[in-house]
């Protein structure tokens, strides 16, 4: 068992680099699989997420090569349609290998996502969208498997398919699997607009598809026969850069990371220098400091071009430090404030609650369905608040992230355990804020 010692109270300084884009590495790792030529991807963060996917992709029979933050993947052929329980369960992002197995294989058995347990996270959408497509998807609760095959008659020469609500993975998804269907046009209506699914239509592109944004919410894909390798760079993780910023901020510190590209942190930015947190836009970077007393600043999380829900926590520490009462509403997914009861161990004067909405349906995109009585949608903080040392417990990959900068910003010594949930996420979160002058050590038990 490992454990993370914070000792808090020290102010935050220097400058660091972030790594790539984990929402975008993993998916870019599928992307190379649409191929049997070699793919290399660049500025990979070495997180477990990241082993797990080399695990899967070795079990399916490629060939992958790892030299520092970069990744060679060649699957030349596939020798098997079935992705193993033990490695699948262990990452929500192994469903997607069911593009490249139905593009090049006709076929894939995948079990039911792993990963964090936020909300019920339903790939309803995605099987529909395949569905219209041309295949067929049944799931069997017995084993816990999806099986998935090309129906017998040809697809049609136009598809359209319109996702009830938006969805990161099922917009990717589809997108990797109608790629491959040769001769056919498609249309994704209500997809998913977030920068990393732009960056993996770039991949893509890149390897010889057919992809544009006609539209914010609309992508049309023209499929292709074969796509080629190539070579491809991943940019900044935008959910590192905001962990980073908070950590300056709430250790009234002035950190500056560097490197930053091509990454829209404007929803997130705009909010932070309401709240009179201090911004700086420079040549080698974004710098982010403590200005003063900070004010308080309500939040929703939405799909983008909104206030991302992997952010909500660490506002919420934010908040804790500002003046006034502040409201974070959830509305991505039905539960996920985990991270609460962990924070009022710690002296935080946070309250669930949930607020009256008149049509649900449109406010919120998980499936209704889904919720539960005992779920909560928001939280009201209230500060300034002196945070104290705790003992806590991560939840979920944000959740440790959220704890993880309490400690940074509480008096004493916190003890922090459910350390492999940050792994999935961070590389080596401890050695970069220790580079900035926490007091943080790992401990293995």
């Amino acid at each position: 068992m490992e454990k993370i010692v914070i000792k808090g109270g020290k102010r935050l300084t220097g400058s660091i680099f972030v790594s790539g884009a984990k929402n975008v590495a993993l998916k870019a790792m599928v992307a190379a699989c649409l191929t049997d030529e070699k793919v290399t991807i660049k500025n990979i963060p070495l997180i477990s997420d990241f082993m797990v996917m080399v695990a899967i992709i070795k079990e399916l029979g490629g060939k992958v090569k790892v030299v520092d933050h970069i990744v060679h993947i060649h699957m030349k052929k596939f020798k098997k349609e079935k992705i193993s329980l033990e490695e699948a369960g262990k990452i929500r992002t192994s469903v997607m290998f069911l593009a490249p197995l139905l593009a090049r294989m006709g076929k894939a058995i995948i079990p039911n996502p792993g990963g964090c347990r936020i909300g019920a996270r339903p790939i309803d959408r995605t099987v529909e969208g395949l569905e219209k497509m041309g295949y067929s998807a049944s799931y069997k609760s017995k084993d816990g498997f999806f099986y998935l095959h090309s129906k017998s008659e040809p697809a049609k020469k136009e598809i359209v398919y319109k996702f009830e609500k938006s969805t990161h993975t099922g917009t990717e998804t589809l997108i990797m699997v109608a790629c491959l269907l040769n001769g056919t046009k498609i249309t994704l209506e209500n997809a998913a607009a977030e920068p990393e699914i732009d960056e993996l239509i770039n991949l893509l592109n890149q390897m010889g598809a057919k992809i544009l944004r006609t539209k914010e919410r609309t992508i049309v894909i023209q499929g292709v026969e074969k796509l080629k390798g190539t070579e491809f760079t991943i940019d900044s993780d935008r959910n590192e850069i905001v962990t980073l910023a908070v950590a300056a901020i709430v250790t009234k510190g002035d950190i500056l990371v560097k490197g930053v590209q091509n990454v829209d942190l404007s929803p997130f930015i705009q909010r932070l220098e309401l709240a009179g947190g201090g911004v700086e836009q420079k040549k080698e970077g974004i710098r982010f400091f403590y200005k003063g007393e900070l004010n308080k600043v309500d939040v929703e999380t939405s799909i983008y071009p909104g206030f991302m829900t992997d952010w909500q926590g660490p506002w919420a520490i934010l908040m804790t430090q500002a003046k006034g009462e502040s409201i974070i509403h959830e509305t991505v997914y039905e539960n996920r404030f985990g991270y609460v009861k962990e924070l009022g161990k710690m002296g935080a004067d946070i309250a669930l609650f949930n607020p009256e909405i008149k049509n649900p349906e449109k406010v919120y995109n998980f499936n209704l369905s889904d919720n539960d009585d005992s779920y909560f949608h928001a939280i009201k903080v209230k500060g300034p608040t002196k945070l104290h040392n705790g003992v806590v417990e991560i939840s979920d990959l944000r959740a440790g992230a959220t704890l993880v900068l309490a400690a940074l910003s509480a008096a004493g010594e916190s003890v922090i355990f459910g350390v492999e949930h940050l792994d999935r996420g961070y590389e080596k979160l401890e050695a970069g804020l220790g580079s900035l002058g926490a007091n943080i050590k790992r401990i293995q038990e």
